[in-house]
């Protein structure tokens, strides 16, 4: 791919991450919202389209990393850059963008990978009673079980958020890479 196509496809692409980040403000607004994000949309996205998977990680994390920044202080009115639950974000998401940069082709089943790995992997990570500050349940076996059934409303509202979200970027990035060529990968002009 030559530099001036791959410096457009992945300006656009940092741009609709950066768009997509933004809907992360709106459950602050409606709590109602609440884990009904992009954050695992953008993770597998990002995984999937960027050609240097280096890229990927970068720009997904450093994302989410300042919009925490940004979430926590408009919770607690202090700017926090780290905290017990910012490691195990990083690793969530980046375990998601693992998985998407394996994904090689969009079609049917890999949109329910797309759809359900970041969930999934959200879930089963952040929902480990031993990893949080205070955590609310026993650090046992049964305290974990019980963190994942008490987690099952926030990690449905992720799966709706992913579910919309997901649409909106895969949707339109495929899209728009059909019209503009600059968008598409080398292998993909060769056709």
């Amino acid at each position: 791919m030559s530099l001036q196509k791959n410096n457009t496809r992945n300006a656009v692409l940092i741009l609709m991450i950066i768009v997509a980040t933004a809907f992360r403000f709106v459950s602050f607004k409606f709590p109602v919202l609440s884990n009904f994000t992009p954050v695992g949309a953008i993770a597998i996205f990002g995984g999937v389209y960027f050609t240097d998977k280096w890229k990927a990680y970068a720009v997904v994390l450093l994302t989410m990393f300042c919009s925490d920044v940004v979430i926590n202080y408009l919770y607690t009115s202090k700017l926090t850059f780290w905290s017990s639950y910012t490691f195990w974000n990083c690793v969530c998401f980046a375990t998601v963008i693992f998985i998407g940069s394996l994904i090689k082709k969009i079609n049917w089943a890999t949109g329910l990978i797309i759809l359900f790995a970041p969930v999934l992997v959200h879930w089963l990570i952040m929902d480990l009673p031993w990893i949080a500050e205070g955590a609310l349940y026993p650090k046992t076996i049964s305290g974990y079980i019980t963190s994942l059934t008490a987690a099952v409303p926030f990690e449905a509202n992720m799966l709706f958020g992913d579910l919309l979200f997901g649409a909106l970027l895969f949707g339109s990035f495929e899209l728009a890479k059909q019209k503009y060529t600059a968008l598409r990968p080398q292998h993909a002009l060769a056709l």
